[in-house]
Formats: structure tokens, sequence, C-alpha cells
């Protein structure tokens, strides 16, 4: 399963590994498709693939940190 998904940063999180530590934690693949870091602010449009249970968790644990994440379209299956 893949879904396609904005992720906005918050200044603490732009100098943290955020998504190392997701691939750590929930077992997903990032694939980065734009971004753009900043000093202060920073976004990244990505294909998450995994399992579905994975990708749901993982999405929770983003905006549990304070992460926005926005669906850029329905979950692709793959």
């Amino acid at each position: 399963m893949n879904a396609r998904l904005k992720l906005i940063f918050p200044e603490q999180y732009v100098r943290e590994p955020i998504i190392a530590k997701m691939v750590r934690e929930f077992n997903v693949e990032p694939n980065i498709r734009r971004a753009s870091v900043e000093e202060h602010f920073g976004w990244i449009i990505l294909e998450l693939g995994g399992d579905a249970r994975d990708i749901e968790r993982c999405i929770a644990w983003l905006t549990e940190r304070g992460i926005d994440v926005e669906q850029l379209n329905d979950v692709i299956e793959s």
C-alpha cells in the first residue's frame, strides 16, 4: 500500500531526523518527491509505502508530534 502525503514541520522538528525515526519505528518506506527546508519551517511531499496498518500508525505518530499531515490523494494500492 502507498499513500501520498505532505508533511509540514514546525520549527522544533526541522533539525530532527523525523523521517529516519519513522522508518525505524513503523517499517515504512518513504519516497521523497519534493521538499523545502528552511531554518524555521519545512515541508516534504512523499509517497509512503508499507503495510496499511503501519502507515496509519505512522500518520498518527506524526500528528501526535504536531507535524501537519495532509493526504494529497486517496491511498494508492500497490
